[in-house]
């Protein structure tokens, strides 16, 4: 399970750094940037989710070694 919110770490950082070039400065609500600033937020979210997903089974791990 580490290994994997590792990989869709990186994949989701890739598409953050990735879309942050693809937004147009002088029109950020506009055409594709509207799109680059959803698929960034989603990203953003699936990381904090992810973090929150390792986070649980860290403190699952800790609960059954103290039983």
């Amino acid at each position: 399970m580490k290994i994997f919110t590792i990989i869709v770490t990186v994949i989701a950082s890739a598409l953050i750094i990735f879309n942050i070039t693809q937004v147009d400065v002088n029109a950020p609500f506009e055409g594709q940037s509207v799109i680059a600033l959803i698929t960034i937020l989603t990203s953003l979210c699936a990381i904090v989710l992810l973090q929150i997903l390792r986070t649980s089974k860290l403190i699952e791990k800790k609960t059954k070694e103290n039983k």
